[in-house]
């Protein structure tokens, strides 16, 4: 269904709802009255009057939209508004009359009697005029909610672009600081970790400025990351990732998981013998995306809340995801019962419609 079909069924229905209460207000205050008249006539009466008002809408609300009556312009608009009110007053209560004229005799209620048009006119009008000023009211005041949200929503967006370009600098200089320790020890392998950064540095261009990515691109993310760490660490570091086959299309921000395992490579060693051991589990749950980084290194010294706000690459991590998800995302630092630090971060689990829809 087209946009302006879903509009003109929901004036239909806000037209024919209103006539209801109408009718329905009318109606028993006949009965309220002890009055004898066929229910008929004030549904006849009610449905025509809400009809030939609600008609109109649209109308009201593009010269609204077109002409402000705002404090700089409302003198010169103002006259439009007066004739649209003038064009509209008289066509509702011309379609009233002709439509109540048809619909009575067809009904077996006779012919009907809407006393002097002239006269008629002039009682109408003010109950118009005051339903075509609340109209405008309601139009002017969704706009500025409407202004105000998507404000709200580029400023949201600004600072998840900020957060974002905060910690690609943060990655690119620790990598970097990564492969000068190598250069003069082991030219191939600083080769190599270059190689791989430069393919990191790719991959994330390409990303644009998305703020979600699928997990399954995440992932691949941090394969080449944790390809260029080993060309580093060798055989002492270990990373096993493990994704349920129902996770790998779920949403989530561009390098969530990499600081969260680079923090693991940089303090995670076993203390016994100095190697990084990483599991990075993610699974969906009660729809929510569970995801998971494990060490084995000796673990959260402090308090959980100071280390999430110690450092980039966490309190970054934290500060996107409440930037993106408000309250329905949770995260956690645990020590783990036989040693090494547990982070568990719960997304919204939600997949690209779109693409899921090809």
């Amino acid at each position: 269904m087209s946009r302006r079909a879903r509009f003109a069924l929901l004036i239909f229905g806000f037209a024919t709802a209103f006539g209801l209460l109408e009718f329905a207000y009318r109606y028993l205050d006949v009965l309220t009255r002890q009055e004898h008249e066929s229910p008929l006539i004030k549904l006849i009466e009610e449905m025509t009057g809400a009809y030939s008002a609600f008609m109109w809408v649209p109308a009201v609300i593009w010269v609204t939209r077109r002409y402000p009556l705002d404090a700089r312009r409302w003198l010169r608009n103002l006259p439009k508004h007066l004739l649209l009110l003038t064009v509209a007053a008289f066509t509702a209560t011309s379609f009233m009359w002709g439509s109540r004229v048809l619909l009575f005799p067809l009904f077996g209620l006779g012919p009907y009697d809407y006393g002097a048009m002239p006269t008629r006119y002039f009682m109408e009008f003010p109950v118009q005029a005051i339903g075509y000023i609340i109209t405008m009211f309601i139009v002017r005041f969704y706009d500025a909610q409407v202004r105000a949200t998507q404000l709200e929503k580029s400023l949201a967006q600004a600072q998840l672009h900020n957060l974002r370009l905060q910690l690609q600098p943060h990655f690119l200089f620790n990598t970097l600081n990564t492969i000068s320790s190598v250069m003069y020890e082991d030219v191939r392998v600083a080769d190599r970790m270059i190689a791989r950064l430069s393919d990191l540095l790719r991959m994330s261009l390409e990303q644009g400025g998305s703020q979600e990515v699928t997990l399954e691109r995440e992932m691949e993310f941090l394969r080449l990351y944790v390809e260029t760490m080993k060309a580093r660490f060798e055989e002492r570091l270990n990373v096993q990732v493990d994704v349920d086959a129902d996770a790998h299309q779920a949403l989530v921000p561009p390098l969530l998981l990499q600081p969260l395992v680079e923090n693991s490579i940089r303090h995670g060693a076993d203390p016994a013998s100095s190697i990084v051991d990483v599991r990075v589990r993610a699974h969906r749950s009660n729809g929510a995306l569970v995801l998971e980084v494990r060490d084995h290194g000796p673990g959260l010294a402090g308090a959980k809340d100071t280390a999430l706000h110690k450092g980039v690459g966490l309190s970054n991590t934290a500060e996107r995801l409440e930037r993106l998800y408000g309250g329905s995302h949770h995260i956690d630092l645990q020590n783990a019962a036989d040693g090494g630090l547990v982070v568990t971060l719960q997304v919204p689990f939600h997949v690209d419609q779109t693409a899921a829809g090809r």
